[in-house]
């Protein structure tokens, strides 16, 4: 991802798939197939906070249904 300011600020976006996993993508590449933005591009640690406040359950959403959850 390319550098904000030297300090690996990053803009990014974070991004979900259909299992509900999430991840960040670089603000200027193209968001592969399967994959959604759930938010406005962000520096880096930004993003990851938000994916620390809304991927509270790692299990992919299949696992999760499996288990009766």
């Amino acid at each position: 991802m390319a550098q904000e300011s030297g300090r690996g600020a990053a803009v990014a976006h974070p991004v979900v798939e259909g299992e509900r996993q999430h991840s960040l993508w670089p603000a200027f590449a193209e968001v592969p197939a399967g994959w959604t933005v759930v938010r406005g591009a962000a520096g880096r640690q930004s993003c990851l906070d938000y994916v620390e406040r809304h991927w509270t359950d790692m299990r992919p959403k299949s696992l999760i249904r499996a288990m009766g959850a």
